[in-house]
């Protein structure tokens, strides 16, 4: 990382101003990292949910990869050294919108083999009401994971 190497010789030429601009671009580099891999697990547990909802029937393989889904996503947030989380679930629920519209045009292609376009299978399924069954799962999750 080019970063790190800018910032050792930043620090050892005592410019301060210039590392901490260097660590905050760290920082968000890091950040924007963690959003990304949320989201990705966000889409696949949409994906599922939207499926579940729409054939009204779940498999296993379904059931599977929805609490892998919440496992990823509650492990990739979660703050190792200070406890907490990356993201308050305000953010989390927005990360989990902006997946929902890839989760749903994956969906159209899976559910009752891909009979669906995605406007008839956006009738099928309430968006808010799975994106708050996602939350609830991951809090669920979270809380069963603390203690």
């Amino acid at each position: 990382m080019e970063e790190l190497l800018t910032l050792k010789d930043l620090l050892i030429k005592g410019d301060i101003k210039g590392s901490l601009t260097i660590v905050e671009e760290l920082v968000e580099m890091g950040r924007k990292d963690i959003i990304k891999t949320i989201r990705s697990y966000g889409v696949i547990l949409l994906l599922h949910l939207i499926k579940q909802k729409a054939e009204n029937r779940t498999t296993r393989s379904w059931d599977i990869s929805i609490r892998n889904s919440v496992l990823e996503i509650q492990e990739e947030n979660k703050r190792s050294e200070s406890g907490g989380f990356y993201l308050p679930p305000e953010e989390l629920n927005l990360v989990l919108e902006s997946a929902y519209r890839q989760a749903i045009n994956k969906a159209s292609l899976e559910v009752a083999e891909g009979r669906y376009e995605v406007r008839e299978l956006e009738q099928l399924v309430n968006k808010q009401e799975l994106i708050n069954l996602a939350m609830n799962l991951i809090t669920q999750i979270e809380e069963s994971t603390e203690g």
